[in-house]
């Protein structure tokens, strides 16, 4: 066999690999997000919209959304993009990294900001 033609069909099965590999992590996410689609659960959609799950028809994919107290939305089984789940502890870690950057360093001086920077001078 030519050495050109066992690098192409190793690149090849390579490519397969990753394809066949990539398709049952999708799956498998897939399935996690169906499994917490549950009434109750907090999601948001695709556009970007809040809301509590109340319930979903299987049969005609349509899923209602609690939005507000006692305003509900009708909306496609597959437009729910992700469930939302405890983010306060996720902000609570994010805030604090936002103090920590915050804090100057006296020694070092003043941090330079967006803010402190005059956009009409120009340093040519």
């Amino acid at each position: 066999m030519d050495p050109l033609t066992i690098v192409m069909l190793a690149i090849l099965a390579l490519l397969i690999f990753f394809m066949i590999r990539n398709s049952r992590k999708r799956r498998a996410d897939t399935e996690a997000l169906q499994d917490k689609m549950q009434p109750g659960a907090e999601v948001m959609t695709n556009f970007g919209l809040f809301g509590t799950l109340v319930e979903i028809d299987e049969e005609t994919n349509i899923a209602v959304l609690e939005t507000g107290p006692g305003s509900t939305v009708r909306v496609h089984r597959q437009t729910l993009a992700r469930v939302i789940e405890d983010e306060v502890a996720e902000d609570e870690v994010v805030e604090d990294e936002l103090e920590a950057e915050t804090h100057e360093d006296p020694a070092a001086g003043p941090r330079m900001n967006e803010s402190s920077v005059d956009p009409k001078k120009s340093t040519d």
